[in-house]
């Protein structure tokens, strides 16, 4: 359920853009507080407008975090990444999404490091993140997110043409499979096992066509050769890299971004070692299967 709201009231909110392709920043907002409906309205429209919102110097309790991302659905954990303490709501996410970093992990875990949707292996991906900094590092940590119908736009017509109709598959194991025991593994495979979306994916409420694949969670396009379904996933997921798709966000402290995981994909850099970068994630349920 979302969460209750207050009476209307007049929003002073406001929406900056930071990037030319996608992101804004929100300010004129203290999320300590219940907030209106004008003024989740109004922050739902800049999400659905740029994509990625980013939000300063907010210092918001546990109880907070939960209660935003409530007023935009219902909020759901995740089968492996450590859920903070009294919160089955609220990821912690370290470097390697839930393993803590180490001399020893970084040249492990930094080229594991891939964009990515979060969540796609779930027949009904989440729609939305919203990740709190916790423990920054005082410089690196970045994290960069892309437009993922802009990107399809710019494909060539005859690589449209060709993608167009075509399914690919996700997988929870892909990404998650190496860090837990055979066991998990094997339980993971049951409760989450492969599922197929469209390699374009129409947005339900904005109605734009988003690439619909990753790195982290595609396996493979269905009705193709391996061969021929590899090349072509290597040459979706190198689109993602170009810069003129993306938007850079440097964390200071009690940031937040928030963005469509049905619009994006997101890559959160890890070059800050020695130090050390815990962020806290809200993640807001899907509501509907990707379709074309």
């Amino acid at each position: 359920m979302s969460a209750a709201l207050l009476p209307l009231e007049r929003p002073t909110l406001s929406v900056i853009p930071v990037g030319p392709v996608l992101g804004a920043e929100i300010s004129g907002v203290d999320l300590r507080e219940a907030l209106g409906a004008e003024a989740v309205g109004a922050i739902r429209a800049a999400l659905l407008k740029h994509k990625v919102l980013f939000f300063r110097d907010q210092d918001i309790s546990r109880e907070d975090h939960v209660r935003f991302g409530r007023y935009f659905g219902e909020l759901e954990g995740h089968p492996v990444t450590t859920h903070a303490e009294g919160f089955p709501e609220i990821l912690v996410i370290e470097a390697a999404d839930g393993m803590k970093l180490t001399k020893e992990l970084l040249p492990i875990a930094r080229p594991a490091n891939k964009w990515h949707t979060d969540v796609t292996f779930r027949e009904k991906p989440s729609l939305a993140g919203i990740l709190r900094a916790r423990n920054i590092p005082p410089i690196g940590g970045d994290t960069i997110f892309a437009d993922t119908a802009a990107i399809y736009a710019d494909l060539p017509d005859d690589m449209k043409s060709r993608i167009i109709t075509l399914n690919a598959e996700h997988d929870i194991i892909k990404s998650y499979g190496y860090r837990v025991s055979e066991e998990k593994r094997e339980q993971l495979h049951r409760d989450y096992p492969p599922v197929a979306h469209p390699i374009v994916r129409r947005h339900p409420e904005t109605g734009e066509n988003h690439l619909f694949v990753n790195s982290v969670f595609t396996t493979r396009i269905l009705g193709l050769e391996r061969n021929e379904s590899d090349a072509l996933l290597a040459y979706l997921f190198d689109r993602v890299k170009a810069p003129e798709y993306q938007v850079r966000f440097r964390w200071s402290p009690n940031a937040i971004a928030f963005w469509d995981n049905r619009a994006t994909q997101h890559y959160g850099v890890l070059d800050y070692w020695p130090f050390e970068r815990i962020v806290e994630r809200v993640t807001v349920r899907g509501t509907d299967r990707p379709s074309k």
